[in-house]
């Protein structure tokens, strides 16, 4: 059980992960033993809730295919469970970042004494810079 908060979890059998090779350089481990993993989630057949599985669907994420399905590579330890544990917490973490409700901003306004200072101090201001005029007789 993939547990996503304290009420919704994600039994195993819905996640479908594989071991394949590894890619880039690496030497002999890589060539011969397959360390990385490749992890499938079918949001749509899941039994996550329906407001998860349409805030998952409506995510831009490259990770999530037309078809609703998540696929996700771990691949950089080099051990099977390490990276089994990496894509795991990653589709945790996708699932988490979904449901994250956005705090609206509120629009402020400056206080009214804020304003009278900001204007008292571009006055003081300008009668500083008037004040290097050149000083003619008249």
């Amino acid at each position: 059980m993939l547990q996503i908060s304290n009420t919704v979890s994600i039994p195993e059998h819905e996640i479908e992960m594989s071991a394949v090779r590894s890619q880039g350089a690496g030497g002999q481990n890589v060539n011969k033993v397959a360390t990385a993993i490749h992890l499938r989630f079918d949001i749509v057949a899941s039994s996550l809730p329906e407001r998860y599985k349409e805030r998952l669907l409506k995510l831009s994420d490259q990770r999530i295919t037309k078809d609703g399905v998540i696929v996700i590579k771990a691949q950089e330890h080099r051990s099977q469970e390490q990276n089994r544990e990496e894509a795991l917490q990653r589709l945790q973490d996708l699932i988490k970042s979904a449901i994250a409700v956005v705090k609206l901003r509120k629009k402020s306004k400056p206080t009214r004494s804020s304003q009278r200072k900001r204007l008292d101090s571009k006055t003081k201001r300008s009668q500083i810079k008037s004040m290097r005029g050149k000083v003619t007789d008249e």
